[in-house]
């Protein structure tokens, strides 16, 4: 089924991202996988292809576009070449928008110039050890010293953690208030006390620098608090949607090229004399797949077209998030399972493919977190 939710600038917009991937990204990812990092050169180009901060205003050097269309398509072109290292949606779709609706106009003429040129890269810190989807738990703290803020506390699984020039990090500001205690401070590079630890050694996504970060005593200038004293609760609140539709949409995207590469491998591949397409349960297979992908698709067209607008809930973006990432599981296995034993070398593409896309269900709010929103919404 066509697609019929972009225009003719979306279309050129894609063939953009494309150009891009092959110039600057995909001669470069092994060596970035080795590495466990992509080059700091690689965000300045995107930044130089017009990349960074589609949304942010044309006066802060960005693109002035809030379409999410467009991030939607740089999502799945970047999830097409397998270049997940190179986190844009993360600094784009998730901590872009903390940036643009509540950091004040001299914040803004701060952080948003070199956030779009790729001169900032930047990460968001809430997960703890002992703290994930639970807000609650967070343990960091940051004590009012008057003009400044002390923060205390640890940090880990966190995406761009080496490279980050500037950390959004959630701290609790006021002890009782549980969740509704909890602030967002802006940690920059070079403050005293400010330490990253080691970059984590991850079963996929090699080239993605996700590392523990440490706030031993930082002192935390009172004009980097983002947004309202204790109101980071509701401000996570009100950017989840859109983080969970970017990992949906990598999830359908994932699953559609994982479908045609395997579908172009069983027309070549032979065993007991013919073509494995040739085999009816393999025929089956592809079928199931195939359909599973095409209406999974229908539904987060849907979500993009809603979430363009403005009117995406988070029901929603719960569902587009646990159906597609966990179809994309799903599609992984059964994809590499159809290779044989070429799907478990590093080589072809599916076996990337099946490390790198585990995380999905798990990043961004687990399936069963998914779940308990969407159960909560029905059932009270």
């Amino acid at each position: 089924m066509a697609r019929q939710i972009f225009t003719e600038e979306h279309d050129a917009f894609r063939e953009t991202v494309r150009t891009f991937l092959k110039k600057e990204v995909e001669p470069h990812y092994e060596q970035w996988e080795r590495d466990g990092i992509v080059s700091r050169d690689a965000w300045l180009a995107a930044g130089r292809q017009g990349l960074l901060g589609l949304a942010v205003p044309e006066e802060y050097g960005g693109g002035g576009n809030a379409d999410f269309r467009y991030s939607a398509v740089l999502a799945e072109e970047f999830t097409r070449a397998g270049a997940a290292g190179l986190a844009v949606g993360l600094h784009n779709d998730i901590i872009g928008p903390y940036l643009t609706s509540l950091a004040t106009e001299e914040q803004k003429r701060r952080w948003l110039p070199g956030f779009c040129s790729g001169e900032i890269i930047t990460a968001i810190a809430m997960t703890e050890p002992g703290a994930g989807s639970d807000l609650q738990g967070i343990r960091t703290t940051a004590e009012d010293r008057g003009d400044h803020w002390i923060l205390n506390g640890s940090k880990t699984f966190i995406s761009n953690g080496i490279l980050a020039d500037l950390v959004v990090v959630v701290a609790k500001t006021t002890p009782e208030g549980g969740a509704h205690g909890l602030s967002l401070l802006v940690v920059e590079r070079g403050m005293e006390g400010f330490e990253r630890g080691r970059n984590l050694d991850k079963i996929g996504q090699k080239a993605q620098d996700t590392a523990e970060l440490f706030f031993n005593d930082v002192r935390v200038p009172k004009e980097n608090l983002l947004g309202e004293l204790n109101g980071a609760f509701i401000h996570l609140m009100t950017n989840l949607a859109q983080e969970r539709m970017g990992i949906a949409v990598a999830g359908i995207a994932a699953a559609e090229h994982l479908l045609e590469i395997t579908t172009q491998y069983v027309k070549e591949r032979e065993a007991f004399g013919r073509p494995l397409a040739k085999l009816q349960h393999i025929r089956f297979e592809i079928a199931e797949m195939a359909t599973e992908c095409a209406v999974t698709r229908t539904f987060l067209d849907r979500c993009i077209v809603d979430h363009s607008a403005g009117q995406l809930d988070a029901v929603h973006a719960s569902m587009a998030k646990w159906w597609a990432t966990e179809l994309q599981k799903r599609v992984a296995d059964r994809c590499l399972q159809l290779h044989g034993g070429y799907g478990y070398m590093n080589e072809y593409r599916v076996a990337k493919a099946f490390t790198d896309g585990r995380i999905q269900t798990i990043y961004g709010g687990t399936t069963e977190i998914m779940k308990e929103i969407i159960g909560r919404s029905l059932l009270g």
